[in-house]
């Protein structure tokens, strides 16, 4: 028995045979097919609300313009536009089921929104779905558009949507180490670099470094998100907009602009519009910086928070589950780990769309649907991690202000501190006295009358403070 034969189904033909249907179900032929011979993943075109939505409302703004052109009834236009929202409601999810992955340049992913789309607006109107007698999905619910056109347009539609809740994640994320940055503004801090000793510095420097970066990649997230408010719709098939009436586009764009609440555009040159995706490697390339930054960040969590007793320890992270089926009390820095083989996925990601960007051909580019799915899967993987490592790890950071300092003052960095007022030769000799006998300078100094441990302090205090003016 057929995947999608039923006891009560309805039953439609197609070029290639008889195929059945469930007569519960939404989809048709196209829909099957493109399961059959494309189903490669787990994941269907309704697997991101955004996407399956986006789509749905290119079909609503079309329906309007059309209806405005003259070439859809109000009828049909009120049919469609009802379908749409059901869709965009979830109640259409399982009949839309074409692979996210499918291969046949979006044409399946189309067809099958375009089926559903058109069974479901017959069922408003009082017909049986299957016949199309009043709503076709190509006559009606496509007319004026192609995949080529609607597909991409979809894309930048659902990835503008996505990444709006990635932006808020990551400039709450900034706010939180701006926190952080206050709260261990008077933490004196040993500064490292090649992961050796280097200067004295403060805790909260270390923050207001990373909440620097995190502010900046939320304005590089906002910038290139704005580049995906140029849309292909209207091009039809390869840019020349052949197939719709001429004041087709600048009313789909006014009725998608009411329907999204964003204002979309037409592109200056549609031929450019259809034949390249470099919007798209932007983007994944801002995701993927994004997760390489932060992983950076969590990395150094990662490392200053070790030990306990064996590592550095000048961090204390929430403890949020054990580390170990072996070793009692061990408790690992899940979250930051986290972070960071989050960014290996995003990174990898990257790659797919860089390759899917560049072998697009001549006036189309038909690897959408890997760019899709990886972009989409990247935005998924940020947003929820970015979250979860704001909420579990990062607001409960606390600090050893006594194991800073001691690393601080019992290291060579302060050599550094001291120059401006005992001279460069002079703490030469007192660091190489101490690496020697194996005791911290500042023991050394005050044993020797040459400086008090008050005096040092203060010395070290100052050189913790930046030099220039903010």
């Amino acid at each position: 028995m057929n995947t999608f034969e039923h006891n009560d189904a309805r039953q439609e033909r197609d070029y290639v045979g008889n195929v059945q249907i469930p007569g519960d179900k939404l989809y048709g032929v196209n829909s099957v097919r493109g399961f059959e011979n494309l189903g490669v993943s787990p994941l269907s075109v309704a697997h991101y609300p955004a996407f399956r939505d986006a789509f749905a409302q290119c079909k609503w703004a079309a329906a309007l313009a059309n209806l405005d052109s003259g070439i859809l009834n109000s009828e049909t236009s009120s049919a469609i536009i009802q379908a749409c929202k059901d869709v965009i409601d979830g109640k259409c999810d399982d009949s839309l089921i074409v692979d996210l992955m499918e291969g046949s340049g979006g044409t399946s992913t189309n067809m099958n929104f375009n089926e559903v789309i058109a069974n479901r607006a017959q069922q408003v109107l009082g017909h049986p779905a299957g016949t199309y007698e009043v709503v076709h999905p190509n006559d009606h619910v496509n007319i004026s558009q192609s995949t080529n056109d609607v597909y991409p347009a979809a894309m930048k539609i659902a990835t503008y949507a996505m990444m709006g809740p990635l932006i808020t994640e990551v400039e709450k994320l900034a706010g939180q180490f701006d926190q952080q940055a206050e709260q261990f503004a008077d933490v004196l801090h040993l500064g490292r670099t090649c992961l050796q000793d280097a200067q004295p510095m403060r805790l909260g420097q270390l923050f207001s470094g990373y909440a620097a970066l995190t502010h900046r990649l939320a304005a590089e997230l906002r910038h290139v998100r704005d580049k995906l408010r140029t849309l292909p719709l209207g091009g039809t098939a390869i840019g020349t907009g052949f197939g719709a009436p001429a004041s087709y586009r600048a009313s789909a764009f006014q009725h998608l602009g009411a329907i999204t609440g964003v204002e979309y555009l037409a592109p200056s040159n549609s031929f450019d519009a259809m034949q390249n995706m470099d919007v798209f490697s932007r983007v994944s390339s801002e995701l993927r910086t994004c997760s390489a930054s932060l992983a950076k960040v969590a990395a150094d969590l990662t490392v200053l928070s070790s030990g306990p007793v064996g590592g550095i320890g000048e961090l204390k992270l929430p403890e949020a589950q054990a580390g170990s089926s072996i070793m009692p009390g061990k408790v690992n820095p899940v979250l930051p780990m986290a972070m960071i083989q989050l960014s290996f996925a995003v990174i990898g990601n990257d790659v797919a769309v860089a390759q899917a960007v560049q072998y697009g051909e001549l006036e189309i580019n038909h690897f959408e649907p890997v760019v899709a799915s990886r972009v989409f899967d990247s935005i998924t993987l940020l947003t929820n991690g970015i979250q979860r490592f704001r909420e579990k790890c990062v607001a409960g950071i606390t600090a050893d202000a006594a194991r800073n300092a001691q690393h601080l003052t019992e290291s060579m960095a302060v050599a550094t501190a001291l120059v401006p007022t005992l001279g460069y030769a002079q703490v030469s000799k007192l660091a190489r006295q101490s690496v020697a006998e194996g005791r911290s300078l500042l023991a050394i100094l005050e044993e020797s009358g040459v400086l008090s441990r008050a005096d040092a302090m203060a010395a070290i205090d100052k050189a913790s403070y930046p030099v220039f003016d903010h």
